[in-house]
């Protein structure tokens, strides 16, 4: 499929936007505090060689896109660790899968406290357009952060429907590569899959929105693996969605 120069809506009717890596340049902050608390933990475990998470091969594979506790358990697995899954409402900690996952998510708030986020501003102001076309608009995200993110941004209001970690817990929502979270939102923007696009920047993310038979899949290739993207589900591949002005 040729990449078209715009999405116009006598083609589709709504774009749902993932969030860190896409919309905002959270994705680089994320992997950083990833490999902050996966790092520590690692080193507490002295009867076992300290092999450091890896940003450019773990990241990509066991955590974009995901939800949390799913990365957690994914990157785990590939260390043979197996923790006890512990519960949403304890405090950080070392011992379950979801103590670590609040581990990494205090982390990221604390950043996101000192130092704001920045947005990718081709991004930005292809949303402001297709709103300005009348086409629909969502954020479809695995972070329990997004909306504190959006705010912090102050781009919330940019999207009718946003569909995020918090929204897909609360419906018990699979995460990606599952479709249910893009899926979701296309339903309650009242449009079809087939008139909807995707736009991801996670392998996870595109492999989910071609599992949801959703009219077109953009993979953004923001970490050079464009034939990945391809291969796992996007019909073009952008640098950066301004391209799509």
């Amino acid at each position: 499929m040729t990449a078209p120069n715009t999405i116009s809506n006598d083609k589709f009717d709504a774009v749902l936007f993932d969030l860190d890596g896409v919309i905002t340049a959270t994705a680089k902050v994320h992997a950083a505090c990833w490999k902050k608390m996966f790092d520590e933990f690692l080193r507490l475990r002295p009867d076992e060689p300290f092999e450091p998470f890896n940003i450019q091969e773990d990241y990509p594979i066991h955590i974009d896109g995901k939800l949390r506790e799913d990365g957690v358990r994914s990157f785990l697995m590939s260390r043979g660790i197996y923790l006890p899954e512990g519960d949403s409402g304890e405090a950080p900690n070392y011992e379950t899968v979801h103590g670590l996952g609040k581990l990494k998510d205090r982390m990221f708030k604390e950043i996101l406290h000192e130092e704001g986020v920045e947005v990718y501003k081709g991004a930005v102001e292809l949303v402001k357009q297709l709103r300005d076309q009348g086409i629909k608009t969502a954020v479809v995200s695995a972070s329990k952060n997004c909306k504190a993110v959006l705010e912090a941004a102050s781009i919330d209001h940019l999207f009718d429907v946003r569909v995020d970690g918090e929204v897909a817990n609360q419906l018990k929502l699979p995460g990606k590569p599952a479709p249910d979270k893009f899926l979701k939102a296309a339903q309650q923007l009242g449009v079809e899959p087939d008139r909807a696009v995707v736009i991801e920047d996670a392998i996870s993310g595109v492999q989910a929105g071609r599992a949801g038979g959703f009219g077109l899949v953009v993979g953004v290739d923001r970490k050079g693996q464009p034939e990945e993207l391809r291969e796992n589900g996007a019909h073009i591949v952008v640098t950066d969605p301004g391209e799509l002005l």
